[in-house]
């Protein structure tokens, strides 16, 4: 699953916690904690905001070349 990768890389980047990036995407550390376990995908809004805050195109949290 190439967004929990992703999600992993930008979080060791910016030296962020799972509570860190949950309160910057304003969604709780539990959905992160899901993210990061393959559980669940981030929803739209929440993509577009790592794209915002991080520059990360939703092509390449996701992997498609």
């Amino acid at each position: 699953m190439p967004y929990v990768e992703a999600l992993k890389q930008l979080m060791a980047e910016n030296n962020l916690t799972q509570q860190k990036l949950a309160d910057i995407l304003d969604v709780n550390q539990t959905t992160v904690s899901q993210w990061l376990l393959g559980r669940k995908k981030p929803s739209y809004d929440n993509i577009l905001q790592i794209y915002n805050k991080f520059g990360i195109t939703p092509d390449a949290l996701f992997g498609i070349e």
